[in-house]
């Protein structure tokens, strides 16, 4: 018994503790801008919706700053050439209507080129 009171005390005081940042929106004609937050307060993730769809380009960080993901959207729907950084490598993801229709992979080594068409 003693053992989970001690858990259930843990458990309320790290989440009474654990402090959300608010994403941010402001209006932009149109559209609205939207930044979402790490814990730390840096920017995890930037850009526009318009009629609450996901619209325009959208850039995700990692902790430090840097861009981890670049994205386009029309109206909610992946469209557009995408990046993904990790480590030592790019993808370039090119979708259209939603549907991935090739995907190239840089690294140090090598370059790949792949496609479901």
């Amino acid at each position: 018994m003693k053992k989970i009171l001690t858990l259930a005390f843990f458990f309320a005081f790290t989440i009474s503790n654990a402090q959300e940042i608010e994403p941010t929106y402001e209006k932009s004609e149109d559209m609205v801008k939207a930044t979402y937050y790490y814990q730390d307060g840096s920017i995890k993730e930037q850009g526009f919706f318009k009629d609450k769809k996901l619209t325009g380009q959208w850039v995700s960080y990692n902790k430090k700053g840097e861009k981890i993901v670049i994205a386009n959207y029309i109206a909610g729907k992946k469209v557009g050439k995408w990046f993904a950084w990790s480590n030592n490598a790019l993808k370039e993801i090119t979708y259209t209507n939603n549907t991935i229709v090739s995907v190239k992979s840089w690294n140090h080594d090598t370059t790949k080129l792949a496609s479901n068409k």
